[in-house]
């Protein structure tokens, strides 16, 4: 624990939230206020060892609160923050005595530093997540966008209002779920989770407000349904797009009068959850075109959270990249660095799969190769590996596609042929071009998709996660014959 005692006055609840958070992060104490009545109050109790204020507050003005301090306690720093980003505003806090300015938005990490400069401390070492962000809360990135995504949780936890998350798949949606829990009041409850997706329709309903003993045939004994494992928690209900418009109206009338009753069951129960849904399709398309309940709509999207797709957040890459390599580690695989080289290549590399997609590439790379620093040819490479069919000819029979693989490996990667990972390799080759071609061929029917190939359906969900595949994309044509 660093000695630094830090006094915030913001009345912004969600920046009082999150730069309490990161200052805690590095190490100091924090008090709060939330206006000048609330900072004398705090005064008394002690000197801060550094005070940051805004400008703007309910009842006072935090330049004049600079001044004042600065004249009663002048060891003290003031650091003032502002979203009126003008000269005039930084000229007014320096002559008041402030310490230093920072407009708003600003960076957490150089608040940071500002903050364990004012304190004399300038060669501080800063928290070992740095980089990384907080671990407890894994979305991570500092570009604006997120930024805003952070913002919008931070307004969020303290409430119960409804969220809805939408986002192209791989961007974290679920991540997003778990921070609003994981920050929130229902933190000691259960955070459950059901993917519409991948339940049988007939079930959703039995899945979600659970069934009697003898409501339908299986049903050997009671079970509870998600909203009740979830009692005093948070359900995520996770691509509600796809939910079955039956389904749908009976989630509206629990959303309305806050009870429901179990499949077959006839007491009435009390719904204590917090909803967070997520979806990576357009809802309001799909209302327009009459697949998803309109009034349902408005019921979830109380609260809306857009996440931005990888290609949108293109600084974010190498922070990400370098956290999945560490989580890598671990978990055991080996460790890894990349080189300036690499990092360029990730940053111009589109992410169809997103997120998602560059940690399956980053644990890739951790398990297959030798040297320690992974460089840019290593991950075009490793890339034209997920993305590209092994056969370009489609009159190629199996037997000449795999000959052509091996040619070619022996070709640009010799190594490959003797270092123990060739199956994984071939497999890893066959299966995205086999699961996208299925998946083209059966419209985006992830059910019909499966039982063609052969799979479980959960299977097959686990395998498009693990590839980056996006269901609902169209592959380069391959035409199956």
């Amino acid at each position: 624990m660093s000695d630094g005692n830090v006094l915030l006055v913001d009345d912004d609840d969600a920046i009082r939230t999150v730069v309490a958070h990161a200052l805690r992060r590095a190490g100091y104490r924090v008090r709060t206020a939330a206006c000048v009545a609330d900072l004398d109050r705090e005064l008394q109790l002690g000197l801060p060892d550094v005070l940051l204020t805004d400008v703007v507050l309910p009842d006072g003005d935090g330049i004049e609160i600079a001044a004042r301090l600065h004249a009663t306690a002048p060891d003290v720093p003031v650091i003032v923050l502002s979203a009126r980003n003008t000269l005039t505003t930084a000229v007014r806090a320096t002559e008041a005595g402030a310490y230093d300015y920072l407009p708003k938005p600003f960076d957490l990490d150089i608040l940071t530093k500002t903050v364990a400069a004012a304190l004399g401390r300038k060669g501080v070492k800063l928290p070992a997540q740095t980089d990384d962000e907080d671990r407890s809360l894994p979305l991570i990135g500092r570009s604006p966008a997120m930024q805003e995504v952070y913002r919008v949780i931070a307004r969020v936890v303290s409430n119960d209002l409804t969220v809805l998350v939408s986002g192209e798949s791989g961007t974290g949606k679920e991540l997003v779920a778990r921070a609003i829990h994981d920050l929130g009041h229902r933190r000691a409850a259960p955070f459950v989770a059901i993917n519409m997706a991948a339940i049988p329709r007939e079930l959703i309903e039995a899945e979600l407000f659970g069934h009697e003993r003898g409501a339908f045939t299986g049903a050997a004994q009671r079970t509870a349904g998600r909203f009740e494992q979830a009692a005093g928690g948070t359900l995520f209900l996770d691509e509600i797009g796809d939910m079955p418009i039956e389904a749908q109206t009976r989630l509206l009338r629990v959303l309305q009068s806050g009870e429901f009753t179990t499949v077959g069951g006839a007491r009435t129960i009390r719904a204590d959850v917090r909803i967070v849904a997520a979806t990576n399709r357009a809802l309001q398309q799909a209302v327009a075109d009459g697949h998803f309940r309109e009034d349902l709509f408005y019921r979830l999207n109380v609260v809306p959270i857009a996440l931005p797709a990888l290609r949108e957040r293109r600084g974010d890459i190498a922070m990400l990249a370098r956290h999945f390599l560490e989580r890598a580690g671990e978990a055991g695989l080996p460790r890894k660095v990349l080189d300036e080289g690499a990092v360029r290549a990730l940053e111009q590399h589109d992410w169809p799969g997103n997120v998602r997609q560059l940690e399956n590439l980053m644990r890739r790379l951790a398990a297959l190769l030798r040297d320690d620093r992974i460089s840019a040819d290593e991950i075009v490479a490793m890339l034209d590996v997920g993305q590209s069919p092994p056969c370009q000819a489609p009159d190629l029979g199996l037997d000449a596609a795999v000959r052509q693989f091996l040619d070619r490996l022996a070709r640009s990667e010799p190594a490959v042929l003797d270092d123990g990972t060739l199956y994984d390799r071939l497999l890893a080759e066959v299966e995205r071009p086999l699961i996208e071609a299925m998946l083209a061929r059966h419209g985006g029917n992830q059910l019909r998709a499966a039982r063609a190939i052969g799979l479980n359906r959960n299977t097959l969900r686990k395998r498009l996660d693990m590839l980056g595949i996006d269901p609902m994309a169209r592959p380069p044509a391959r035409e199956l014959r």
